[in-house]
């Protein structure tokens, strides 16, 4: 019994650090994904009704201006991306391509929520328009 206490520490610890580990995991994106080309050209229609989609679908997690701080960032386990930084505007667009319609922890899969591919491309477009 006196072992109890002990036991439940290094359980909650062994639990934390686990899933720690997997959250700072790289996010490594099937190479065919990467290199999917984006199927809409990125003008202001495109960027326009990708606004919508990110009014609708992420500002929650990743802010009006893709800062990461959405008014439910802080309940996630995760930090969303900072979508102005170069590690997020540096990545293909069939990676946030990919990225966008599979989820991973925290992100969730917008396949099912975004059905149409040609939406999520302009979803991607506008992600673009958060480049410094």
């Amino acid at each position: 019994m006196k072992n109890i206490p002990t036991l439940s520490l290094i359980i909650v610890f062994i639990t934390t650090a686990s899933f720690t580990l997997f959250q700072n995991k790289p996010w490594t994106v099937p190479e065919p994904a990467a290199k999917k080309a984006n199927a809409v050209k990125s003008d202001a229609s495109s960027i326009a009704a990708g606004k919508v989609l990110w009014g609708q679908h992420c500002t929650s997690c990743h802010g009006k201006a893709g800062l990461g701080d959405g008014s439910k960032a802080a309940q996630l386990e995760t930090t969303p991306p900072d979508f102005s930084k170069a590690i997020v505007q540096g990545q293909t667009d069939g990676a946030l391509f990919f990225k966008t319609s599979e989820g991973r922890g925290d992100m969730p899969s917008f396949k099912k929520k975004i059905p149409d591919q040609e939406d999520i491309w302009n979803l991607v477009n506008y992600m673009r328009s958060f480049k410094k």
